[in-house]
């Protein structure tokens, strides 16, 4: 299997380090009803606004609900159909619009979505699990396949399971997979104080 360990430039947690977002899924291993419950409660635990939790997940488990996973798959690119075919699991998460308590807008709704789906990952990685996360479906096929509610907006589609050796993907794929991981330095993105002064 291909480990890709990010290369920084201080010393992190392995859990992060380690956390990469592979495309090559074992299509015979199921993920367990425990260790997706242990994702989800990860994703619980996020961060919010006013504690107002607004993230909803959706979860098609091939394993136990054929027609669920079906109606995930159908809502991805053609592109990551190809390789999204073998994950076990492919879970929508969507952001409420409104805050729980008041029922105005929430516009961190999206933010603390994206805070779940983080702790959902490294979630994952602890238990031996990949996540590839897509923007790359169709948001509104999801509103029809799933009945989502109008005040809502679908995030993205995670993509659950284990990981496989690279020669399971299309030939497209298999060099992005095995190539470094890589980012810009700390100073192109953070800041010191002042907008566009690099941190050291």
């Amino acid at each position: 299997m291909q480990s890709k360990s990010a290369i920084t430039s201080v010393k992190i947690h392995d859990i992060i380090q380690t956390r990469w977002s592979p495309r090559a899924f074992a299509a015979d291993k199921a993920v367990s009803h425990e260790d997706l419950l242990a994702l989800l409660e990860a994703a619980r635990w996020a961060a919010s606004c006013f504690n107002d939790q607004p993230w909803r997940f959706v979860v098609c488990d091939k394993n136990t609900n054929a027609t669920s996973w079906q109606n995930a798959y159908a809502s991805i690119v053609e592109r990551n159909q190809l390789w999204a075919k073998n994950a076990p699991v492919l879970i929508l998460a969507v952001a409420m619009a409104n805050f729980n308590h008041n029922d105005k807008p929430n516009r961190w709704a999206m933010y603390d979505t994206g805070a779940a789906c983080a702790n959902l990952s490294l979630q994952a990685t602890a238990l031996g699990l990949i996540v590839h996360q897509m923007g790359g479906f169709d948001a509104e096929k999801t509103r029809e396949l799933f009945h989502l509610p109008h005040d809502c907006t679908p995030m993205a589609m995670l993509a659950v399971g284990y990981q496989a050796d690279v020669d399971v993907l299309h030939e497209d794929f298999k060099a992005i997979e095995l190539d470094q991981r890589s980012r810009v330095t700390l100073g192109e993105r953070f800041y010191a104080g002042q907008w566009g002064k690099g941190i050291e």
